[in-house]
């Protein structure tokens, strides 16, 4: 039976407890000892399996956070003088307290403009050449990073992603790849691991699990080994390199068993694109963004906001898009949420909306 607070927080994935499966994982892990720092079995065979699921050789560091991996990822591909190009709404730019710039030691991020959280190939190219054409006086062109799925809960598809990769690369940017929810964008998408990242031109993929059932478990995969080469000790001193490693890669392997993974993401992005089929239908209401993934951006009128808050749900009032001058909600479904949660969230929607009609 799911709980009053299961069924009423849409605030984010984050809030969930773990996934059985992960959790039973950790406790077969806990049995004995075992090599520390990542020389352990569990490790071992966490590579070998991200191998089989990217379908090509990898080279793969747990981490405990998505900043973590975020921020020394980066830190491996820009040098402190050095221009990192994302969107001006990516995670590394608002959510991560200048971790990147910190553990790149002053690399700065220049975000750019795009509509629901993309970028656009043409707009790499012409950032690039206009730092180019300032020389010295411009921190240097050094990586792009591209979040999957955005911010604003929409997926990249194959196409854009190497369309945008090719101009980066033609330019000799690294191309790094923020994967929070990429378990979603897989699921969305409906293609292999494999066509949505190295095979579309991505270079090192932060691989995200504690969003989608993992209790703290996050993964540098590096499809470019080349780039991986000082991230071991970056890894160290930063204060990230977990002396019992085989709890993060337990999590890891339990993750991607049997795709628990794409499972938990399939439900998630299920509820979401009936979260807001149904709110759609509101007077007053407008989709922000398309609904890809698990995050439904909508607005409505605050009136009725106001009501659904005092019935005791929980989601965030989001920045309104260019467009928009209503007000904007965000509302995240979770692997673990049952239907009913849903179900009622729309059913009080409607009677409110009835209400005020």
């Amino acid at each position: 039976m799911a709980t009053m607070t299961q069924r009423r927080n849409f605030g984010s994935d984050n809030v969930t407890p773990m996934a059985p499966e992960i959790l039973n994982a950790l406790i077969e892990a806990n049995r004995e000892p075992v090599h520390s720092y990542g020389d352990d079995a569990y490790t071992q065979a966490l590579s070998q399996r991200l191998c089989e699921v990217f379908e090509t050789e990898v080279t793969v560091y747990p981490v405990t956070t998505g900043t973590a991996a975020n921020a020394l990822a980066l830190s491996v591909l820009a040098p402190p003088f050095g221009a990192i190009y994302c969107h001006e709404t990516a995670h590394i730019v608002t959510d991560e307290c200048g971790a990147p710039e910190f553990y790149t030691a002053g690399a700065k991020l220049i975000g750019l403009t795009g509509a629901q959280g993309k970028i656009r190939a043409a707009d790499v190219g012409s950032h690039v050449e206009f730092a180019h054409s300032m020389g010295v006086h411009h921190v240097v062109p050094s990586a792009l990073s591209l979040t999957q799925a955005t911010e604003w809960g929409t997926v990249y598809t194959v196409g854009e992603l190497a369309a945008i990769t090719a101009v980066a690369h033609e330019h000799g940017l690294p191309v790094h790849m923020d994967g929070a929810r990429f378990a979603n964008a897989v699921a969305k998408l409906g293609v292999s691991p494999a066509d949505c990242t190295w095979r579309a031109g991505i270079d090192v993929l932060s691989f995200g699990a504690t969003k989608n059932g993992a209790m703290a478990a996050e993964a540098v995969v590096f499809f470019n080994k080349a780039h991986a080469r000082e991230f071991e000790s970056r890894r160290k001193r930063a204060g990230h390199l977990w002396s019992k490693m085989r709890f993060l890669s337990a999590q890891l392997l339990a993750y991607l068993k049997d795709d628990l993974w794409l499972h938990n993401a399939r439900h998630a992005n299920s509820l979401a694109a009936t979260l807001s089929s149904g709110l759609a239908q509101l007077p007053g209401a407008r989709l922000a963004a398309p609904t890809d993934a698990n995050e439904v951006f909508i607005e409505l009128p605050l009136q009725l906001i106001e009501r659904l808050e005092k019935d005791g749900f929980e989601f965030y009032h989001w920045p309104a898009p260019e467009g928009f001058t209503g007000t904007v909600i965000r509302l995240v479904t979770s692997f673990d949420m049952p239907a009913i949660a849903v179900t009622e969230f729309i059913q009080a929607a409607q009677q409110h909306a009835q209400q005020l009609a």
